[in-house]
């Protein structure tokens, strides 16, 4: 684990990570709630990350009653898909549609729907004379 954030003899200490101009306390100090503020969140912020809490006198044997965990999962909207026809549109022939995402936190789910052709009217030429 990395530290990110203490407050230790009185002095916040804030560790030397890619965090350091974006976390912070959301309360005062002398609070009891020591909630972490994370500023402009990205994707790779996501992960677990845990609080502990010791008194500096406590003589007693260090358990895991000390440690709170919690588990970030940053959410990423899906980016504009592209979309692209593979193959020649005529009858009798295969053609692929394709779509993808090229972001999205958890993945996208794609649902493809076919909307009712529009008419086309087709005069053939003419022949003879008008």
């Amino acid at each position: 684990p990395v530290q990110i954030l203490a407050y230790v003899d009185g002095v916040v200490k804030v560790g030397e990570t890619d965090l350091k101009p974006r976390v912070g306390f959301l309360y005062p100090i002398l609070t009891p709630n020591i909630s972490l503020l994370i500023n402009a969140t990205r994707e790779h912020d996501s992960g677990q990350y845990m609080c502990t809490v010791n008194v500096a006198d406590d003589d007693t044997v260090r358990s895991n009653n000390n440690v709170g965990i919690i588990n970030l999962t940053v959410l990423v909207p899906p980016a504009a898909p592209t979309c692209q026809l593979h193959g020649s549109a005529v009858v009798g022939a295969n053609v692929t549609l394709s779509c993808s995402s090229k972001k999205g936190k958890p993945s996208p789910v794609y649902q493809w729907q076919r909307e009712p052709p529009t008419l086309q009217v087709f005069f053939p030429p003419a022949q003879g004379k008008l």
